[in-house]
């Protein structure tokens, strides 16, 4: 007979397998923080490291999430320390931190030993608008922040440089009120990072920076500012200059990449150095430079002249076309008339650019998910999926190409399927499609172009299928053998217990994962994590988490492979109210990928409310025993006992036991005498007797030893 046993003590048998449930870690993180949320077995700097996410963790007046790294070694001292991820920032943007969650999304890569940690719920600011469009941070083997993954991200329509040229001469008349459009207009821009900028020139017979694109970082500073600028004077109006000097030298000062460069000339007479223009035009057109121009004919009306020359040159400093760009007013006093129609004009929100995805990706979240394929990552959002690919650099910075499949590509998480047919296939799942839920198979690739291959569907309303999904290679061979699809609200037997679907082969549906005892509001499939060989048969096995059973405390389940086939009777349960008290959502999720305590065995991270727990696994052995006895043949007339008194006729049995090892065995451990296979006969004799046809055991067999022997194993 063949015999597969892992046990804890010495005393017998226990229904776990082979995790470990008495001997185990908790890791404990500040409850508030969301410690838990997620974790990630890590490897970095030649050392072993638990990654837990904290997203609701603060930095500084934000709680902007963030990321611990807890060392595993045994000269660490075991405490975590915060990476501080939620200070990054990013530069020229107006963000919203708070409540990002950074840490929601942990995905690690072990190929660089880098890893992402993502904030969906990042935001940005664009006129009066905030767009939550989400954003990862990719950190390097020596946790040190290396680039910033913003693929949803769009700049603003606002973001522009401004440069406002303003005429003072003295036949600008009053001063005060050329003033008060100025404060009006800049009142109406959306100052600050990430949107407008603002950069003031005064010219008449020379030219004057009063102030420079990057000088005030809010509109309460540049009104400020601008209350204080005098009135310069001079006889002559030279219009070419002040344009030319604001091209060369105000677009230079503080500028910032990829920001529009709008200029506004206000100015009331023709220019003196009028042969100038044509060229300052022409050099502001190639810089790309879009003019809007200001006719005040207040001195041609007070002096009755006509002002058709003046109105001509205007125009055509003017960028085309001139109904959007040209404006003419009667006088200094009526230039209020025009702030709003102006200020609209220069940065309407359409909400689309050029190839019109703008307002697609700015209503997206990018974060939920991500998955690194080979030196590719794959963000998830929610209704687009994003992949990062060599590709030039976007002028804001982000080298992140973009693939937007709005209405039709689902993207609350995402992860890749290898086929023996296809290839590399893509898989993304939209829970609350259609109130059912759906996943689609794709193919993607790095011009863009995304083709379905098949669809699969939820079939209960709420179940939220589709917001866990998990490939599986059973056998080791690279090769895909199943897909797992969750629906951690499916409803069954009154209860909201969870269901995990297993597709296999062309994903077509093979069967399903449940629990039927202890499934009340379980949530069972919340978190599923395939994981190397457990119990040594050469096939890969599946963990899946319950965070809401036993009251919210929480429970994982194993369930073994065999050959192409997840076993649908789950191996061992590990419920948070056999480990420890107070332990809540344990199972919430989970990571299984490295050995932790380095004997040779596979290791599972549990992350639970304010805590991560390490479950160590067990070597298992493998135990043939066999029966002699002795004499073969028994003679019941042969009486060569006593027992009470009477004659009796005895015989020994022996049993034999041969145990090999099915798992690594650790140095510490040892089957029999030593780590290698043993048999042993002689230990296990035992005196029995007969007396008429009833068989009396004399001595016990040494059960107590021999599960001494498989708990050190």
């Amino acid at each position: 007979m063949a015999v597969f046993v892992s046990v804890r003590d010495t005393q017998g048998l226990h229904d776990g397998f082979n995790i470990d449930t008495k001997n185990h870690r908790i890791i404990k993180g500040p409850k508030q923080a969301q410690f838990g949320y997620t974790v990630q077995q890590h490897v970095a700097g030649g050392q072993k490291w638990l990654l837990v996410g904290a997203p609701y963790e603060t930095n500084g007046h934000h709680q902007t999430g963030d990321v611990y790294k807890c060392p595993l070694g045994k000269r660490s001292n075991g405490s975590c320390s915060k990476l501080n991820l939620g200070r990054i920032s990013l530069t020229n943007v107006a963000e919203r931190k708070d409540k990002m969650r950074l840490g929601m999304t942990l995905t690690t890569n072990p190929k660089d030993n880098s890893f992402v940690v993502c904030g969906p719920l990042w935001s940005y600011e664009c006129g009066s608008s905030y767009y939550s469009t989400g954003i990862c941070s990719r950190v390097n083997a020596s946790f040190k922040f290396s680039k910033t993954i913003a693929p949803a991200f769009q700049r603003c329509e606002t973001y522009m440089d401004i440069v406002i040229v303003l005429d003072g001469s003295n036949s600008i008349y009053p001063w005060t009120e050329v003033q008060a459009f100025l404060i009006n207009i800049l009142q109406k821009f959306y100052i600050g990072p990430g949107q407008i900028q603002v950069g003031v020139v005064q010219y008449g017979e020379k030219v004057v920076h009063e102030f420079h694109l990057n000088d005030y970082k809010s509109v309460e500073e540049v009104v400020k500012r601008a209350s204080n600028i005098h009135q310069r004077g001079g006889e002559e109006t030279n219009t070419a200059l002040g344009i030319n000097v604001a091209r060369s030298e105000a677009f230079k000062r503080g500028a910032r990449r990829g920001a529009k460069k709008v200029m506004i000339v206000i100015t009331d007479g023709e220019s003196h150095d009028s042969p100038d223009l044509q060229l300052a035009i022409e050099d502001s057109e190639k810089d790309g430079i879009t003019r809007y121009a200001i006719a005040v004919l207040g001195y041609y009306n007070r002096r009755g002249i006509n002002p058709e020359a003046f109105l001509n040159e205007i125009k055509y400093i003017a960028s085309d076309p001139d109904d959007k760009h040209f404006f003419k007013v009667t006088d200094e006093s009526a230039l209020k008339d025009i702030v709003d129609a102006l200020g609209d004009r220069i940065f309407s929100l359409e909400g689309t650019n050029k190839n019109g995805t703008a307002f697609g990706l700015q209503m997206s979240q990018a974060g939920f998910s991500s998955h690194f394929v080979e030196v590719s990552l794959t963000t998830a959002t929610s209704g687009a999926l994003i992949k990062e690919r060599n590709c030039p650099k976007r002028p804001d910075g982000f080298g992140v190409c973009v693939c937007v499949c709005v209405y039709v590509c689902p993207g609350y998480t995402v992860t890749s399927v290898v086929s023996a047919r296809n290839g590399r296939l893509y898989v993304a799942g939209a829970p609350r499609f259609n109130h059912t839920g759906m996943v689609i198979i794709f193919t993607l690739r790095n011009t863009g172009n995304l083709t379905i291959l098949h669809s699969l569907k939820g079939q209960q309303i709420g179940s939220y299928y589709g917001s866990e999904i998990s490939p599986v290679d059973i056998d080791g061979d690279g090769v895909t053998d199943n897909l797992l699809v969750a629906a951690p609200m499916f409803f069954s037997g009154g209860w909201e217990k969870g269901k995990v679907y297993i597709y296999r082969n062309r994903f077509v549906l093979e069967g399903a994962l449940e629990i039927q005892d202890r499934g009340q509001n379980a949530r069972f499939g919340s978190s599923l994590a395939p994981v190397p060989d457990l119990n040594g048969d050469g096939f890969n096995d599946v963990v899946v988490g319950a965070p809401l059973e036993d009251d919210h405390r929480g429970a994982i389940y194993v369930f073994f492979s065999q050959r192409n086939r997840i076993l649908r009777k789950y191996k061992q349960r590990i419920a948070a109210l056999d480990m420890a008290s107070g332990l809540r959502y344990f199972g919430r999720s989970i990571h299984g990928s490295m050995d932790m305590d380095e004997d040779g065995l596979v290791d599972l991270a549990v992350g639970s409310l304010g805590a991560a727990v390490l479950l160590w696994s067990r070597s298992v052995v493998r135990i043939h025993a066999n029966i002699r006895f002795e004499p073969s043949k028994i003679n019941i007339f042969v009486k060569d006992c006593e027992r009470g008194g009477k004659d009796v006729t005895c015989m020994s049995a022996i049993v034999c036991v041969n145990v090999t090892a099915r798992t690594a065995i650790p140095p510490t451990q040892q089957v029999g005498e030593c780590s290698k296979p043993f048999q042993d006969c002689s230990m296990f004799r035992a005196k029995l007797s007969l007396s008429k046809t009833v068989l009396y055991l004399e001595q016990s067999l040494p059960f107590p030893r021999l599960f001494y022997v498989w708990s050190k194993a």
